[in-house]
């Protein structure tokens, strides 16, 4: 079976590819969650957050965002030396902003989808090199969100957010979820 060209042999790997990349979503707590690990994972490869997304679902109250939004500086502190998660103060500081940012908005799921006016835009990408970085609507999440006060929410970590929760479908057109996302 053939998977996009990112995906390892690794079973977890397997099963995130198989059935929750790029499946569209209105999940407003998932959605909050992949953004905050999204931006966890700036600079580094999406297997060293999903290998610990279990403990970050532990650490963060199962990215419950009015939880996270009241995190005080001393747990969050204390996530600093948690090995069971990515160590990096501003990412972990970040989740609480971004959670506090995320309730200022009015409807935030509808912000998200609103850049494809709510339906999944399926694209047809033939070569792994060829899926983009960044798109029209990763750089205007990127600026939504920056102007609403989140923080590691570039262009690029807009653009893998957005890939991973279905709102760009970028499965490559030889994947075998490339035809079955674009059908459903």
């Amino acid at each position: 079976m053939k998977r996009c060209h990112w995906c390892t042999n690794d079973p977890e790997y397997i099963r995130y590819h198989d059935t929750e990349w790029g499946v569209p979503s209105t999940d407003a707590r998932y959605l909050f969650e992949m953004l905050i690990l999204e931006g966890f994972q700036a600079g580094l490869s999406w297997w060293s957050v999903l290998k610990k997304r279990d403990h970050f679902r532990d650490v963060f109250l199962d990215f419950d965002v009015n939880r996270v939004a009241t995190l005080d500086d001393d747990y969050l502190e204390a996530l600093t030396r948690d090995a069971g998660i990515i160590r990096h103060r501003g990412k972990i500081f970040a989740a609480r902003n971004n959670a506090q940012a995320w309730l200022r908005l009015d409807d935030p799921v509808d912000l998200i989808w609103s850049l494809v006016d709510g339906r999944p835009q399926v694209h047809h990408i033939d070569r792994h090199d060829d899926v983009p970085v960044t798109s029209s609507e990763s750089v205007a999440l990127s600026r939504l969100l920056k102007k609403n006060g989140f923080a590691f929410v570039g262009p690029t970590i807009s653009q893998a957010y957005l890939q991973a929760v279905g709102v760009l479908m970028q499965h490559t057109t030889d994947c075998f979820r490339h035809a079955q996302l674009q059908q459903a």
